[in-house]
């Protein structure tokens, strides 16, 4: 069995994997059908084989978005978790699950037919760090700070904690 162990999961925490293999056909999908179901302009997701993956928490629950894709997701938060070709050995988890999501970089795009117009033009747009998107907002920057149930970036024994 391959050492490499890399983690994962939902928002809330109910949902955690683990898999023993480096990702690979890391890529980022415009179609409407990926679109829809994570409620993004588009889906980043990675490839590893369906017997290197193990649910670590909990288990995800599923949508099958045609007769053999499988659409994961957990049924408590919502978060997307992948998308699987049934009769396939491999499944293809989302790259914004991942506890270090930077560590994986896209190689390709496909489904371009259905890409948003507006795309090409996100790099330039102006940015700004997440503390002084909420200027103005103080008390609920706060709030959200001290009850937000986010689960960390890791594993943890027991959550929530």
């Amino acid at each position: 069995m391959n050492d490499v162990r890399i983690t994962g999961g939902c928002q809330c925490g109910a949902v955690r994997y683990a898999m023993r293999e480096t990702p690979y056909e890391i890529g980022i999908c415009h179609c409407r059908m990926c679109q829809k179901a994570t409620g993004a302009p588009f889906m980043s997701s990675f490839t590893v084989k369906k017997s290197n993956l193990e649910w670590t928490r909990g288990e995800p629950a599923g949508f099958n978005s045609s007769v053999n894709m499988q659409r994961g997701f957990c049924s408590q938060c919502g978060t997307p978790l992948f998308n699987n070709w049934k009769p396939s050995d491999v499944i293809h988890l989302t790259i914004g699950s991942l506890d270090h999501p930077s560590s994986v970089r896209p190689e390709g795009q496909m489904g371009i037919e259905s890409r948003v117009a507006w795309f090409p033009d996100i790099v330039a747009l102006p940015e700004m760090a997440t503390q002084d998107a909420f200027k103005g907002y103080e008390d609920l920057a706060t709030e959200i700070q001290a009850t937000n149930r986010q689960h960390p970036d890791h594993d943890t024994a027991v959550w929530p904690p």
